[in-house]
């Protein structure tokens, strides 16, 4: 029996390990996937009417995987304008004066506004291929994605400690490498569950992102959103819970794949001189930090990073004495320029109701319907806040038990509402319930989970030393809550709050307005007037209604929210 010669260390290192040939079979499964639903982007147009839409369970995977990767696609898109838009707002005050107020319009302009005044630019990018139908289902995604993750980073940056910015700059580390270095890795746990709050609430928009009007012509983009549309206008409860089905499994690999490993590699990021004392795990993550494959992929990104870092713009010999000279006159043009946009924005808007022919009784009317929706939204927002609050600091403070709930809490926030109008019609109208009541739950059931999310995100973050200190002084129950979890998660509460409030006023436009078969139930206020506009095709009061709607979000986060956010960085700042 010949004996082999034992391997060398040098060769072992040339062959490839098991973790190797996991991320390879990931890579390339991720890439067959992309390359199978991109040879879809050159067909026409006409191949993917709603009508040609069948409800073949076979069909199913297949529509998942196109769903999914388009919410990839609006993530990352979301990520890059987080990045680019809440640290604009956040570095330069002049900007933020305009941007902050600017993403609390955004983010109460309802998705269906956002699709029916942009899908006939999109369409055009592309005429009769689907790649423009698709753009603005990515588009679409991607406005009920992206504002809470930016309102996440923004309160994250302005509240970073100052003692960390004072050991970048002393250890002579640029702005760009200070961002990297101690801001984003500060920012970064909040934001990772802002994104799966973002992948899970681009769910509730699915349908209209997919399933596309445009006048006459009927668009329906192979994805699970369609699926569901097409599975309510038929009323097919088998073929909706099949779609249910599929969300699951898709929010359970993403989990595996995407999120549970961001949190575990995050909880290194957490501001604290002791380790946490379980820390989370994800074997995803083993297999990416143990692949030499994935080392040799990011390699060079990795060092332009580190060679950024050392990169210092020339000063062209300007003081800093010099370029502060002009900062009061720069202030004086800048809020010259915005008090011009504002009364051009005034002007076009009083141009508009004089082209519609709009009286005063018709913006009293948008008005009186936006006080009851405004109602809503607030009682709503309370309650939410009081049960999912201690909640969420009861599992953010155990690792183990936000591995259990977080996949759960995932697929709730992910679940469409209009999945539940066959029920909740069904219920109204056999107990000849009132709809203002009986929907208005709808409005806050897929919104509610920014408040859990954030605050697990608070909790999670939550330095030990804070913890044994309490527990070595004794300090428990309510005053535990009212020194300790309370002041730790508030600003976490509070951009979770603002961000559940717009959305709840994005809801509102299909949730107060139910259909089932034959069965339409109106609620009274600004969600079912703007929808109803929308079925009639009146696109003067469509406008009229979000007009109202951001003017409703922007003074209440005014007048409300904004003073709670600045509460909180400042008590952020002194504890």
């Amino acid at each position: 029996m010949k004996i082999l010669p034992p391997v060398s260390i040098e060769a072992r290192r040339l062959l490839p390990s098991k973790w190797d040939l996991l991320a390879a079979i990931l890579v390339l499964g991720f890439l067959v996937a992309f390359a199978d639903a991109s040879r879809f982007l050159v067909h026409p147009l006409s191949s993917i009417t709603g009508k040609g839409l069948v409800l073949n369970p076979w069909d199913l995977p297949g529509y998942a995987l196109r769903t999914s990767l388009r919410m990839l696609i609006a993530l990352g898109v979301s990520l890059g304008f987080t990045f680019t838009y809440a640290t604009w707002a956040a570095k330069n005050p002049r900007a933020g004066t305009l941007l902050v107020p600017l993403l609390d319009i955004l983010q109460s302009i309802p998705i269906l506004s956002f699709l029916s005044l942009t899908i006939v630019w999109f369409l055009s990018l592309s005429p009769g291929r689907i790649f423009g139908a698709e753009l603005a289902c990515v588009f679409v995604i991607f406005t009920g994605q992206a504002w809470n993750m930016a309102f996440s980073f923004f309160q994250s940056l302005r509240t970073v400690p100052p003692e960390l910015e004072e050991a970048g700059r002393m250890f002579g580390l640029n702005a760009w490498a200070r961002f990297w270095r101690i801001e984003a890795p500060f920012a970064t746990p909040p934001l990772i569950w802002n994104m799966m709050m973002s992948m899970s609430g681009g769910w509730f928009f699915v349908t209209a992102s997919e399933a596309i009007s445009v006048g006459k012509t009927n668009i329906a983009l192979p994805g699970i959103g369609s699926w569901i549309a097409v599975a309510i206008a038929q009323q097919n409860l088998p073929a909706i819970f099949e779609a249910i089905a599929a969300m699951l499994v898709v929010i359970l690999i993403y989990d595996q794949l995407l999120f549970r490993p961001l949190v575990a590699w995050a909880d290194r990021f957490r501001v604290s001189s002791e380790p946490s004392e379980e820390a989370p795990q994800s074997w995803a993550l083993t297999v990416y930090r143990r692949s030499r494959l994935l080392d040799l992929m990011t390699a060079p990104f990795e060092q332009m990073m580190r060679w950024s870092y050392y990169w210092h713009p020339p000063s062209f010999g300007l003081k800093a004495a010099v370029r502060e000279v002009n900062s009061r006159l720069s202030d004086i043009i800048w809020y010259t320029v915005l008090a011009l946009l504002g009364t051009f924005a005034a002007w076009r808007v009083g141009i508009f109701f004089v082209e519609a022919n709009f009286s005063w009784s018709d913006a009293a009317t948008a008005i009186g319907y936006g006080f009851i929706t405004l109602a809503r939204v607030m009682v709503l927002i309370a309650i939410a806040s009081l049960i999912w609050t201690p909640i969420g600091v009861y599992v953010g403070l155990r690792p183990k038990l936000t591995a259990i709930i977080q996949p759960v809490a995932q697929f709730l926030a992910a679940f469409p509402n209009n999945l539940l109008f066959p029920l909740v019609v069904s219920l109204i109208v056999f107990w000849n319930a009132n709809p203002d009541i009986w929907l208005s739950p709808l409005i806050v059931l897929g919104t509610q989970w920014y408040i859990l999310f954030n605050v697990i995100a608070g909790a999670s973050t939550m330095p030990q030393e804070l913890r044994d200190a309490a527990e070595n002084f004794g300090v428990r129950g309510w005053l535990w809550w009212k020194r300790v979890a309370l002041p730790a998660v508030f600003p976490f509460y509070v951009t979770g709050a603002i961000t559940a409030s717009g959305g709840a006023w994005n809801a509102s436009v299909l949730a107060e307005v139910a259909s089932w078969g034959k069965n339409t139930l109106h609620a009274h206020g600004l969600g079912a007037y703007i929808s109803d506009a929308m079925t009639a095709g009146d696109f003067h009061h469509v406008l009229l209604g979000t007009i109202v709607m951001s003017f409703f979000v922007l003074v209440v986060n005014r007048i409300l929210w904004r003073p709670l956010y600045w509460f909180a960085e400042r008590k952020f700042r002194l504890t």
